[in-house]
């Protein structure tokens, strides 16, 4: 004879607004927080990464890892910057409308470097860098003396190069090589030809790093000339035609990118 167990339904209780709510809060408070202090999103508008990163790149940067050790977190993995590192940060000089604009650029120099270039090709500490990561397309600009023989050629007179780090370049040159001081770093774009780097505005400081980017998580095709459209108007226009064209102009292949 078979048995049969009896269940008993369980009592079921219904949330109350304010339990709701405050689950809510919760998860709110969670998001804000990762977003804050451990991960930040960005897009890239120009090309001096390519082909590294893409202009219309959306990026999810790690922002705990450089950062200075807390005592509070000692499961928390650091490390200090390293050379190759591909890393946001703080440009170190305010843009005209006093603001400060965030860069994405490679580490070249770490502090004590001795950096220089020939016809384009990058020295460190006396030895060429093989960088397979450098964009090389064949409608490279012609040779420019001060770009391609940095530090070795006096920095031209144009907007390019900012007054601070044309007076005070000749202070960190040493052998014809550029010699990075302490606290700071030699970065570069790895589309080294349209790049404007600390070739024209100078050493990034340790405490001007945000952090790294760790993969690219969404890709719209995007024109280079998006990034001067900064109107409202332009926004809301830019905003509709990504909502159109999501589908066609994704580069779905790009999605969860890992960034080297």
């Amino acid at each position: 004879m078979d048995r049969h167990l009896e269940t008993k339904p369980r009592p079921t209780t219904d949330e109350t607004p304010l339990e709701a709510f405050a689950s809510i809060c919760g998860v709110l408070v969670v998001g804000l927080f990762v977003l804050t202090f451990i991960f930040q999103n960005f897009a890239i508008p120009s090309s001096s990464m390519e082909n590294t990163l893409l202009i219309g790149d959306h990026v999810l940067v790690n922002r705990i890892t450089l950062a200075p050790p807390a005592k509070w977190a000692p499961f928390v993995y650091y490390r200090n910057v390293r050379r190759d590192d591909i890393i946001v940060f703080y440009k170190p000089t305010l843009e005209s409308n006093g603001e400060h604009l965030f860069l994405v650029k490679r580490v070249i120099g770490l502090p004590g470097d001795r950096i220089h270039l020939e016809n384009g090709v990058v020295y460190r500490n006396g030895v060429e860098l093989k960088e397979p990561w450098v964009k090389q397309p064949p409608d490279q600009p012609g040779f420019l003396p001060y770009r391609d023989d940095f530090p070795d050629v006096p920095p031209p007179a144009d907007d390019d190069v900012t007054a601070e780090w044309g007076e005070a370049l000749p202070q960190y040159i040493h052998n014809a090589d550029l010699v990075v001081p302490p606290g700071m770093y030699f970065v570069m774009g790895d589309n080294r030809s349209v790049s404007l780097d600390s070739r024209y505005w100078g050493f990034v400081p340790r405490a001007n790093i945000v952090g790294r980017p760790l993969l690219v998580y969404w890709s719209f095709r995007t024109p280079d000339s998006e990034q001067y459209k900064t109107s409202f108007a332009d926004e809301i226009a830019w905003i509709g035609h990504e909502t159109l064209h999501f589908f066609t102009q994704t580069r779905w292949s790009r999605t969860f990118h890992i960034i080297h």
